[in-house]
């Protein structure tokens, strides 16, 4: 997923009650680092930041949407957020059983579900799909994208979040499982290949481009990938997790100047009047 460069220290959740999971497929491998999973809570500033992005960005379509599902959902931090900020569920599907053994949403549905497999009681579901640090994972992204459709309603849209910035790419990056960072306009090229056009977009984490340079030098030569993971997503201590939580709001959102991430929302073209 994409995260800055330095981090916090041992998770602060405490280990949450055993989900009743629903299985409609069988659970999988997928190209993401459990050791990210055992870092990431819902106090750290990179997940605090992404979400006060996500409400300044698509606030409003995400109170308005009825079905909200997240793809990739893993342990449950956006579902629990939008349960605590939106009062909404939002249905999660994933492949990891190691992550959604571990999810810390409170009523949201969570399945094991292969979105390949395309269940015809899911066709169309959803009116708001979440796809937040999921999609540089993927090495087929259009083939990805079109599984992603099948279970999006006729005017509903997705909402993206990817990594910016291809020069940033580095060994956490490898560790993480991804496969490329993104520009908006390479954002852009891949939902035109799937018929999507974006509606609304912004760069965010511009006060914490200094830390993705400072971790590509750090973990220059580094191979264990459960100490990459920690390194660069580690904040280290509560204060520094705070002083980079402040850092990380000197910013206006939108701005399409230049970020760590991209956060976009986008919508198949014949509903966008395109």
């Amino acid at each position: 997923m994409s995260q800055p460069a330095v981090t916090m220290g041992a998770p602060s959740h405490a280990t949450p009650p055993a989900r009743a999971i629903e299985y409609l497929s069988a659970p999988a491998g997928v190209s993401m680092a459990d050791s990210w999973f055992e870092i990431a809570a819902l106090d750290h500033f990179w997940v605090r930041r992404r979400f006060e992005v996500l409400r300044k960005l698509a606030g409003e379509i995400v109170s308005g949407a009825r079905e909200l599902a997240e793809i990739g959902c893993g342990h449950g931090l956006l579902q629990r957020q939008i349960e605590d900020g939106f009062a909404k569920p939002v249905t999660g599907f994933d492949l990891n059983d190691f992550a959604l053994k571990q999810n810390i949403s409170r009523f949201s549905k969570v399945c094991c579900y292969d979105i390949f497999q395309r269940e015809a009681a899911l066709r169309g579901r959803f009116d708001l799909i979440f796809l937040f640090d999921v999609l540089e994972h993927l090495s087929d992204e259009r083939y990805f994208l079109d599984a992603v459709c099948f279970h999006l309603a006729p005017l509903g849209g997705l909402i993206v979040n990817v990594p910016a910035g291809q020069w940033a790419f580095s060994a956490y990056d490898v560790a993480a499982g991804h496969q490329r960072r993104y520009s908006f306009k390479t954002l852009g090229a891949t939902a035109n290949r799937n018929g999507l056009v974006i509606a609304g977009w912004t760069y965010w984490g511009l006060p914490l481009l200094p830390t993705l340079a400072l971790r590509k030098l750090l973990l220059l030569g580094k191979q264990d990938e459960r100490k990459i993971i920690s390194q660069g997503f580690d904040a280290r201590s509560p204060i520094l997790n705070r002083a980079l939580g402040l850092v990380s709001r000197c910013e206006p959102v939108p701005q399409k100047f230049l970020g760590t991430s991209v956060m976009a929302v986008l919508q198949r073209r014949e509903a966008s009047g395109q």
